[in-house]
């Protein structure tokens, strides 16, 4: 995924579009973010053991293809292009050609052994 925690993301469509906020938490097989201050929810909650009943407010997951990382240099909405150099491989903002901190890991393919009967 090119967008990771602590990433500061515009929100493309639905209800809070046009809002920006940070990335919380990544669900990789769902292909969703939680971004903090966007898509609050509230949920109740049934009482337990004598507890009263209660309702939660939290922040609902959001799908990776309504967000946008924002640029560091000009604070607007970028897609995101890989670089390598040497063993890094860095994320660099299409719209200004910044450097986005924090590096990819590269991982490195399985080689293929082949079985030698002796």
């Amino acid at each position: 995924m090119k967008i990771r925690p602590n990433d500061t993301v515009f929100i493309r469509t639905g209800k809070d579009k046009g809002q920006s906020g940070t990335v919380t938490k990544i669900l990789k097989k769902q292909n969703k973010v939680v971004v903090e201050g966007v898509n609050k929810t509230k949920k109740n909650v049934k009482g337990r053991d004598g507890q009263p009943g209660e309702q939660i407010e939290f922040f609902a997951p959001i799908h990776i293809s309504n967000v946008a990382l924002i640029d560091p240099k000009t604070n607007k909405p970028t897609r995101i292009q890989y670089k390598r150099e040497g063993k890094e491989k860095l994320r660099i903002s299409v719209r200004s050609g910044e450097i986005i901190t924090g590096k990819a890991k590269i991982t490195k393919k399985k080689s293929e052994t082949k079985n030698i009967k002796a």
